[in-house]
């Protein structure tokens, strides 16, 4: 019993701070998410990731009902998919949460059906950003394992992570973070969530860009 107590808390301690047994070489901090996006001193950034948000249907990881993927170059996001997906149940759990339903979906894209066209987004990026990422990343593998597909080897950065290493936000759930950061929120709708992780990530990166400026020594003519 003493055993699995202390198995349990680590797992607790490890999604707390943005970590699961899903392996440490999958997940960025802060500093490290700072460090990718730099582009050499110029202020402006260069490298591409993407955001992602899942809604889910029920308990099973493989029980996604919505995407959504947002884009960011150069500092910019350039490109917004969302779509509903058919989970393998029909019985929704969330719906009071996300207020998709069976209804919705029943003739909407399996992920297996999806997913081909969706991976596309991720081309190129840098790494993918969501919002405790453990349980983002939990459901594109389960789907992925569910639908044949290999996991996309693109590390993950946890935005509520970020945000408490660059800001000290608490309590740092989404609503939270977005309300302090002043970032327009339709919670629990994945195109919306998504835009927000983004948005999340540019911010942090701006105030990173603004305090390496400032630290920057002054030379007199």
């Amino acid at each position: 019993m003493i055993v699995v107590r202390r198995k349990w808390a680590l797992y607790r301690s490890q999604r707390w701070h943005g970590l699961t047994a899903l392996g440490r070489p999958n997940a960025l901090d802060a500093e490290e998410a700072m460090e990718s996006l730099q582009p050499g001193g110029n202020p402006n950034l260069s490298s591409s990731f993407v955001a992602l948000d899942f809604e889910t249907a029920d308990h099973g990881r493989d029980s996604a009902c919505a995407i959504a993927l947002v884009r960011v170059e150069r500092g910019q996001i350039v490109q917004r998919e969302y779509s509903l997906l058919r989970p393998p149940r029909s019985c929704f759990r969330f719906s009071h949460i996300h207020g998709i339903t069976w209804a919705d979906v029943e003739n909407q894209p399996t992920f297996a059906e999806a997913w081909p066209s969706l991976q596309r987004f991720l081309e190129g990026a840098s790494f993918v950003a969501a919002h405790n990422s453990p349980f983002d990343r939990s459901v594109l593998e389960a789907c992925c394992r569910v639908a044949g597909f290999k996991l996309p080897a693109v590390p993950f950065v946890c935005t509520m992570r970020l945000a408490r290493q660059t800001w000290e936000i608490y309590p740092t759930g989404l609503q939270n973070v977005c309300t302090r950061l002043h970032i327009p929120l339709r919670h629990h709708h994945a195109g919306s969530d998504a835009e927000a992780c983004a948005r999340i990530v540019l911010e942090a990166h701006r105030k990173s860009a603004r305090s390496r400026q400032r630290s920057r020594p002054v030379h007199s003519a």
